[in-house]
This record gives structure tokens, sequence and C-alpha cells, in this order.
């Protein structure tokens, strides 16, 4: 039987973040300028607890061998960003390219030699300082969900309990991290704080679109619970122009809900073709502007 939160559980665009020792360091050189970026963004058979209004409440852990088919396969496709592209001065630059990927026993670990530019320049005094931590962005391929029967110290709760034994990663890098009531705590979910920036930002929102693809960001944002924050979705599923900005209507069923295909649907879903398609105009506008 399908346990109900694995069902309702998102499986795209997950953010985990971490903030504790051997997370992300620069390698040190011997005048002082090492520029090597090192070490576990994620970790293995260490329990987590994720309590997300986007993602729900559950806990959860990584398996070995989760990341290693992602690595084989599209390892020169992972970017190293900051912030997730959602720095309004760094945006998407990349950091650097990433020249080690591989599962230990630890779990994830990566070497990437950061780039020669004034924008990584900025970032070197935290980095150095360890005032950084490290997030990556991902997608869950393969999962196993438990409902626990009894209660442990552990989980006292008997909260459902996900295994992650496959995952997409789309990228990874140095984040700055909020202040947590818990300050020992070394694994969080960014999600929440992910999807309110794509749907409140349309800087943010764009420079996603940028990277993913219109109209794999479209079905992505038409794809999210609508009533869970204070902003509506910021698209639904029609594709837009990579050269114009135009909006293309979607073949087949209206924009909207089956269940409920009134006006008001309609009329919210035209908004947010508009405001995807707006928010992408505005970024190049903006990008070529700043083109010498």
């Amino acid at each position: 039987m399908t346990n109900p939160i694995e069902s309702r559980a998102p499986i795209d665009n997950l953010v985990r973040a971490r903030h504790d020792a051997g997370t992300i360091e620069l390698r040190a050189s011997a005048d002082g300028t090492g520029r090597t970026l090192h070490g576990h963004f994620a970790v293995f058979n260490r329990w987590t607890e994720i309590d997300s209004w986007y993602e729900g409440k559950f806990r959860e852990q990584i398996k070995p061998g989760a990341f290693s088919r992602t690595f084989a396969e599209r390892g020169d496709k992972i970017r190293v960003l900051y912030d997730h592209g959602h720095d309004p001065s760094i945006g998407n630059k990349p950091l650097g390219a990433p020249n080690v990927l591989r599962e230990d026993k630890n779990g994830a670990y990566y070497e990437a030699e950061l780039f020669d530019a004034s924008y990584v320049d900025d970032l070197l005094p935290a980095l150095r300082a360890g005032q950084l931590g490290a997030s990556f962005r991902f997608r869950v391929v393969g999962e196993d969900w438990v409902e626990p029967e009894r209660a442990t110290k552990q989980n006292p709760s008997k909260i459902p309990e996900r295994t992650i034994t496959d995952l997409e990663l789309y990228e990874f890098g140095p984040v700055t991290f909020p202040a947590y009531a818990d300050a020992t705590a070394g694994v969080r979910s960014g999600s929440d704080h992910f999807i309110e920036q794509l749907l409140r930002n349309e800087d943010v929102l764009a420079r996603y679109i940028q990277r993913a693809g219109p109209t794999v960001a479209a079905k992505f944002i038409a794809s999210l619970p609508v009533g869970r924050s204070e902003e509506p979705p910021a698209a639904v599923g029609a594709e837009v122009d990579e050269e114009t900005g135009a909006l293309d209507e979607p073949a087949g069923e209206p924009p909207g809900s089956e269940e409920s295909p009134d006006a008001s649907v309609d009329d919210q879903a035209e908004a947010n073709r508009n405001q995807i398609a707006a928010a992408l105009a505005r970024f190049r506008h903006k990008t070529e502007r700043e083109q010498p």
C-alpha cells in the first residue's frame, strides 16, 4: 500500500543544506591563496527531520549509492552556484567547475577549482572564515518509505521515514545560512525558501527559467500547491518562446483544473502565464544592457 505521505511528498527541486564541519572548505596553499573548494555537501545514513510547508513532515536519510548514477551520467552538467542563483549580484554565474565528484564512505564528496573572477573573489573572505554552508538541489529518483509502528527515542512521534536511494543532482554550492533556533543542527530543508523565492522574486524566477528552460520551469511551477504561500504560483504550463519571450498556448486541454474549470481559474492562469513571460523578458533585457 502506498504511504499517504509518499503519495503527496514532492520529489523535484528539493534543497538540502549543511553547515557543520567538513561541508565546504578552501584548500590552503603555501601563499594562502588556495582556490580549491572541497568537502561533502551530503552525508550518508544520517537521519534528519524535514518539517516543511512544501514537503511535509518526515524523517529522511540518503543511502550510499544515491549519487553514483547522477555523477556518472551528468557530472559535466552539474554546476557550482552561490545560493542557487538567488544572489542578485552573482545570479547564475558559476563559481567554478567541479573536477572531482565521487562517493566515499561519508557521503558525496566534491572538489572544484574556483574561477579567477571578481564575483568569486567577493566570496573568498566568507569561505576562508567558515561563514558559509553548502547546499544542493535535486530530484528524487528512487526512495523507500516506512511508516513506523512503534515510537523510538529517535522518532518518538512515529512520523514517516524516507530513505533516498537514487537522485538527480542539479547543482550545489555555498549558501548563507539564516539563524536557526537549533544551532547544532547539521542538515536543513531549504526547499521552502527556494520555492518562496521563485514565487515572490521575479529575478530569481527568471534565473531559474534560464537554467531549467521555460517549458520545464512552467511545468514545475504549475505543479506547486496552491494556497501554501502568500503569493500565487508564478506560472502555469504554457511554453515561452526562447527568442521573443512570447507565450504559446499548450496543446490539448486549456489551463486550469478539470475539477473546477471556472472563469477565476482561467483568469489566474492567464495572469500567471503573463508573469513568467514578463519575468523572462525583463531578465533578457537586463542581461543585454549589462553586456559590454
